[in-house]
C-alpha cells in the first residue's frame, strides 16, 4: 500500500526554468503577451468566419476549427505556465496534471490531422475548380472535421493512460513547463522502452503521415498553379495556400523535432523550448499569418469594424437623443380651452 500511495504523488512540480531565475520575468511577459494575442486573433478569425456570408466556404470552415483548436490549446497550459512562473511554489495538482496531459495532446494530434484536411480542401480547389463544390460539399467538410477531432482525443485517451500507467515511485519533478508525454516518462522508475517505441509509432502516424500527404498534395498544387496563364491567377493561388504552407511548415516542423528526435542529454532544454514553440507561439501566429496574407480575411474584418463602427454611432446617436431635454406639448384639453 505505501508503495501505491508513492507511486502517485498528489503533486508535480514543474520545474521549467526554475535554475534559471533570470529568465522567469521576460518568459512570463512572452507568454501573457503572446496569449492575449492568441486569443484575440483566433476569436476574431472564427467571428468574421462565422458572421461573414462570404466565408461560408469550406477553407473558412477548417479554418474556424483550427482557431478553435488553437484557442483551447494554449488556454491549457499557459495559465497554468504564467501562476506558475510568477509564484515561488511551482506545482500542479495530480487531476490538473492528468486533464493538462489529455487535453495537450488531443488537440496536438487534432491539428496534425486537420492542417492535412485543409492541404486537401486547397488541393480540390485549385487542381479540380469545376468540381470543388460537388466534392467538398457540407457533409464531407463535417465528416473530415469531425473524424480529425475524433482520433485526435482517441489517441490521447491511449497515450495518456499509457504514461500514467507507468510506475513513478514517488518522482514527481517535472522538467517541463506542463505535464507533456515524454517529461512524464522520465519520472518512471521502470524501463520505458515499450512506451517509448509505442509514441515513436504513433508519432510516425499523426506527424510522418499527414507531413507527407501534404507534401503530395502542394506538389500537384505547384503543377497546376504553373500551368495557370494570368500572373493574377497564379497570384492568388500562391496566396491561398502560402499562409496554409507557413502554418504547416511551423508546427509540423517543431512538433517532428520534438517527438521524432532521439533524447539527447546534452540538450535537455531543447524539449522545453521546442514544445513552448509549436504549444504557444505557433498558435499565436496562426491568425497573423492567415490575416496578414489573405485579401478575403481582411476585406471580412474592414466590413465587421465598419458594421461594429455604424452599431456603435447608432447606439451613442440613441442614447445622446435620450438625453435631450424632452419639449413639452400642450394637452388636448388644454389646446380647447385656450381656443375657447
Amino acid at each position: 500500500m505505501n508503495w501505491i500511495n508513492e507511486s502517485v504523488p498528489q503533486e508535480f512540480i514543474l520545474l521549467g526554468f526554475s535554475d534559471r531565475p533570470w529568465l522567469e520575468l521576460p518568459l512570463s511577459v512572452t507568454f501573457l503577451f503572446s496569449y492575449i494575442l492568441t486569443i484575440f486573433g483566433n476569436l476574431t478569425i472564427i467571428l468574421v468566419s462565422h458572421l461573414d456570408f462570404k466565408l461560408h466556404t469550406p477553407m473558412y470552415f477548417f479554418l474556424s476549427n483550427l482557431s478553435l483548436l488553437d484557442l483551447c490549446y494554449t488556454t491549457s497550459t499557459v495559465p497554468q505556465m504564467l501562476v506558475n512562473i510568477c509564484s515561488t511554489r511551482k506545482v500542479i495538482s495530480y487531476g490538473g496534471c492528468v486533464a493538462q496531459l489529455f487535453i495537450f495532446l488531443a488537440l496536438g494530434s487534432t491539428e496534425c490531422l486537420l492542417l492535412a484536411v485543409m492541404s486537401l480542401d486547397r488541393f480540390v480547389a485549385i487542381c479540380r475548380p469545376l468540381q470543388y463544390s460537388v466534392i467538398m460539399h457540407q457533409r464531407l467538410c463535417l465528416q473530415l472535421a469531425a473524424a480529425s477531432w475524433v482520433s485526435g482525443f482517441s489517441n490521447s485517451l491511449l497515450q495518456s493512460t499509457w504514461t500514467l500507467q507507468m510506475p513513478l515511485c514517488g518522482h514527481r519533478e517535472v522538467d517541463h513547463f506542463f505535464c507533456e508525454v515524454p517529461a512524464l516518462l522520465k519520472l518512471s522508475c521502470v524501463d520505458t522502452t515499450a512506451n517509448e517505441a509505442e509514441l515513436f509509432f504513433i508519432s510516425v502516424l499523426f506527424l510522418l503521415i499527414p507531413v507527407t500527404l501534404v507534401l503530395i498534395s502542394y506538389a500537384f498544387i505547384v503543377q497546376a498553379v504553373l500551368r495557370i496563364q494570368s500572373a493574377e491567377g497564379r497570384q492568388k493561388a500562391f496566396g491561398t495556400c502560402g499562409s496554409h504552407l507557413i502554418v504547416v511548415s511551423l508546427f509540423y516542423g517543431t512538433a517532428t523535432s520534438m517527438y521524432l528526435q532521439p533524447p539527447s542529454p546534452s540538450s535537455k532544454d531543447r524539449g522545453k523550448m521546442v514544445s513552448v514553440f509549436y504549444g504557444i507561439i505557433a498558435p499565436m501566429l496562426n491568425p497573423l499569418i492567415y490575416t496578414l496574407r489573405n485579401r478575403e480575411v481582411k476585406e471580412a474584418l474592414k466590413s465587421l469594424l465598419t458594421s461594429l463602427q455604424a452599431a456603435l454611432f447608432f447606439v451613442v446617436t440613441v442614447e445622446n437623443y435620450r438625453k435631450l431635454p424632452q419639449r413639452k406639448f400642450p394637452s388636448q384639453k388644454a389646446v380647447f380651452v385656450s381656443v375657447a
